[in-house]
């Protein structure tokens, strides 16, 4: 079963994840202010070491400060994190999680972003015939 990409990372460690995926880069303190609620910049900063020793992001000088940045592509986050989702609540099935969440949306899709999916759907097929 594929590991979800954020399973061993603490709730602390998640915000700092979403906060560099948000900014793209940033230093300890500008992910400090950043982060919501009440945070030590000790805490933090140790955050920050534990999650590239766990190869979660990458420390680059920048000045007189490091600057840090996701060692992986948001995409590639998402895409680990989707395959996640559909095999551990879908048995691996697109089809019934692109069912669930076509009839849970609150929000209707537009013709836009319909027609969009729509091309997705025959690309697929074209490459599965091929």
């Amino acid at each position: 079963m594929a590991r979800s990409p954020f399973s061993d990372l603490s709730r602390r460690e998640r915000q700092i994840m979403d906060v560099l995926y948000r900014l793209g880069r940033a230093t300890a303190k500008e992910v400090i202010d950043a982060l919501p609620d009440e945070r030590h910049s000790s805490t933090v900063r140790t955050q920050l070491r534990l999650l590239e020793e766990k190869g979660r992001i990458v420390r680059e000088p920048g000045g007189h400060r490091f600057v840090y940045r996701p060692a992986q592509s948001r995409a590639a986050v998402r895409k680990s994190a989707l395959k996640h989702l559909v095999d551990t609540f879908f048995d691996g099935s697109t089809e019934q999680a692109m069912s669930t969440l076509l009839s849970t949306s609150e929000k209707q899709l537009s013709r836009d972003e319909l027609e969009r999916l729509s091309a997705l759907i025959d690309q697929a097929a074209k490459s599965e015939r091929s």
